[in-house]
């Protein structure tokens, strides 16, 4: 029977008495695994607070490594980092935050034949990649695989996010039926993004993925969140699942996965 320490329930303290959690809800948390796709804007804050927050298993997956001009605001990095993988120097804070938490590090990029492997092993993935077609792979695998999601996106001084619950909420496909031509949006790297806009959202999804384990509160299901920073709106829109969608429609049409790298025009041998 699993029983909570005394260096946890210190640890833990300030959430355990809050009465929507308690001391069973943090033997969920501290059961629980979650993978987070990106160890970047996104990536750092939410990973900083679910570790905080005594999640049990983390996995990380980036295959870059860590550049000066990451610093901006990937905030689980350091100058003294820059250079060395990313997931290396993120599990290096992480465990100085806290020791007692089981960190997975994946240094790869995610193709068709090595996502499904990695993700089985998750109870919640958090996308947190910075390119289509990873947000579309990894919502094709996690619709085959029924994990739940987390998503989100950002760009200058905007960002969104929702939560997908495969076949029970819209997927991203159910937004953005296919990958936008090459050329018709801009990167982060072409457009700029506000640090603190990652912080913001990579927090939100970090909040969802606690309250989906914890199973409290109200989630993204069927809503997405935008906000916008110069005018420090938050608004929810109402969506809704597409019973066309090709992954997860009435009649899907995608069978397996794909990559999308050349309909996206990014090097196929990326790492």
């Amino acid at each position: 029977m699993f029983k909570l320490t005394d260096e946890q329930i210190e640890r833990y303290s300030r959430q355990i008495i809050l009465p929507e959690i308690g001391g069973k809800g943090q033997e969920k948390l501290l059961k629980a695994k979650v993978l987070i796709i990106g160890c970047g804007g996104l990536g750092s804050p939410c990973a900083f607070y679910l570790v905080a927050a005594g999640i049990g298993k983390i996995g990380l997956i980036d295959s870059d490594n860590v550049e000066l001009n990451n610093l901006q605001r990937q905030i689980l990095h350091s100058t003294r980092t820059v250079g060395i993988p990313k997931v290396e120097s993120a599990k290096d804070i992480l465990s100085n935050i806290n020791p007692n938490i089981d960190i997975v590090v994946h240094k790869l990029r995610l193709t068709s034949e090595n996502i499904l492997s990695i993700i089985r092993n998750y109870d919640v993935i958090i996308d947190g990649s910075d390119n289509f077609p990873t947000r579309y792979l990894v919502n094709d695998a996690c619709v085959l695989l029924k994990k739940p999601l987390i998503h989100a996106g950002i760009l200058r001084f905007d960002g969104q996010a929702t939560t997908i619950i495969p076949y029970k909420s819209p997927c991203y496909r159910c937004l953005f039926p296919a990958p936008p031509p090459p050329g018709t949006v801009p990167s982060c790297q072409e457009a700029g993004i506000l640090g603190v806009v990652a912080g913001t959202l990579g927090l939100i999804q970090a909040t969802e993925a606690l309250k989906y384990i914890l199973s409290v509160g109200e989630l993204l299901i069927g809503k997405l969140l935008i906000f916008n920073a110069l005018e420090m709106s938050f608004r929810t829109l109402k969506i809704q699942r597409d019973k066309k969608c090709p992954i997860c429609g009435n009649k899907p049409t995608i069978k397996k996965l794909i990559d999308y790298e050349e309909f996206c025009q990014l090097r196929k041998n990326k790492t």
